[in-house]
């Protein structure tokens, strides 16, 4: 199979699809890969070491996506890249579809085959090419709130672990996933007193036996939130529904309980934010005030440290490639059940339920796609 690596064209995302290295595994098993100059320079790796390992370099996307069978990329293809996917061409990258409409219909016109990271799943429920860029995100989400908690960006002035004789920063996490997991442990390590909310009283168990002491679990209502922003220094979203637009839980409204400065960091902004006020920002303007509240919702947060989010995303990616590769997307999706869960949009027709319930599409099941 000849496999496509165009270079990432979303704002400030200086991630690539694959390393060197899994270039080469994939020359090794007999594939060829067609990479656009330049694409992996932005996370530390260059065109020689991509030549080294078996890859043929061209000078801009045009040449990849014209004779890729297969294109594996990080972001989901933007409007100047709608226009170059062929019918039948096999996509593989995080896509967010139910977020974004005019996303989900051109992918739809597009009659490309379109197989979403974000959905993979095991059986166990794991997503297993989320977790390394949800645990990416939460750390930095700690790492950013922390930064625009500062008075120069609108924040409140709070240091996150306090000092001897001065109480630490509240720190508020919606979800307890594997975002939230990590911002707990980064803003508990830093010395904050912290509170992960979630409505499974199971996972709060689990968070119970892992997470240190200054870290309080509380489950999740509308009454509880409430109450919590209140005295919040840093929220943090972290709230997952696979598939789907993450809920709002905190309304525009509610903006006004919140002491001025309070810093948020919508983590779900990709699937459409779990705060009401949120809205996509970019690395180079990554946030906005409304009511006194500061808001950071940068759409690609683990673009912000590429070299580890590209290493990390690969460990993870680079088996279902393979996988594919060597099969073809039908007989990979038949083989492995979790590859299936990642068929999203396959010849104009929508295979997520969480797609066609945001925005009233007919739903398809994917096995009739590959029987």
């Amino acid at each position: 199979m000849k496999i496509g690596l165009p270079k990432e064209i979303k704002p400030n995302e200086n991630r690539v699809s694959l390393v060197p290295s899994g270039v080469a595994t994939l020359i090794g098993a007999g594939h060829s890969v067609v990479m656009e100059s330049g694409a992996g320079i932005g996370a530390g790796f260059s065109d020689d070491q991509y030549q080294a390992a078996g890859a043929e370099l061209v000078g801009g996307p045009e040449p990849v996506w014209a004779a890729a069978e297969m294109i594996v990329k990080v972001k989901e293809p933007i409007e100047p890249e709608w226009s170059r996917i062929r019918p039948g061409q096999t996509l593989f990258t995080y896509f967010h579809f139910a977020a974004n409409r005019p996303l989900t219909e051109a992918h739809l016109a597009s009659g490309a085959t379109c197989i979403a990271y974000e959905t993979v799943q095991l059986p166990s429920g794991e997503l297993p090419l989320l977790t390394p860029m949800s645990e990416v995100a939460g750390r930095l989400a700690v790492q950013e709130g922390a930064h625009y908690l500062e008075k120069l960006y609108g924040g409140s002035g709070v240091l996150l672990g306090g000092v001897p004789g001065v109480l630490p920063a509240k720190v508020l996490i919606l979800g307890g996933g594997v975002v939230g997991t990590q911002a707990a442990k980064m803003a508990a390590g830093l010395g904050a007193q912290v509170t992960v909310m979630d409505l499974s009283l199971e996972r709060l168990r689990q968070l119970s036996d892992i997470l240190p002491a200054n870290v309080q679990l509380l489950f999740s209502n509308r009454h509880a939130i409430l109450e919590q922003i209140r005295s919040a220094d840093l929220i943090i979203g972290g709230v997952l529904v696979t598939g789907a637009a993450a809920p709002k839980l905190i309304r525009q409204e509610d903006l006004k309980l919140m002491q001025p400065g309070t810093v948020i960091v919508d983590v779900a902004v990709d699937q459409g934010g779990c705060v009401e006020t949120t809205r996509p920002t970019t690395h180079a303007d990554p946030i906005y005030i409304i009511d006194d509240v500061v808001h950071y919702a940068v759409a690609n947060m683990p673009g912000g440290v590429p070299r580890t989010s590209t290493l990390a995303l690969t460990n993870a990616t680079l088996p279902y490639v393979i996988q594919l590769a060597n099969k073809g997307w039908q007989q990979a999706l038949r083989d492995n059940p979790a590859l299936l869960n990642g068929l999203n949009i396959v010849a104009g027709n929508v295979t997520c339920q969480g797609i066609a319930d945001a925005f009233g599409f007919n739903c398809l099941a994917p096995e009739q796609f590959i029987n």
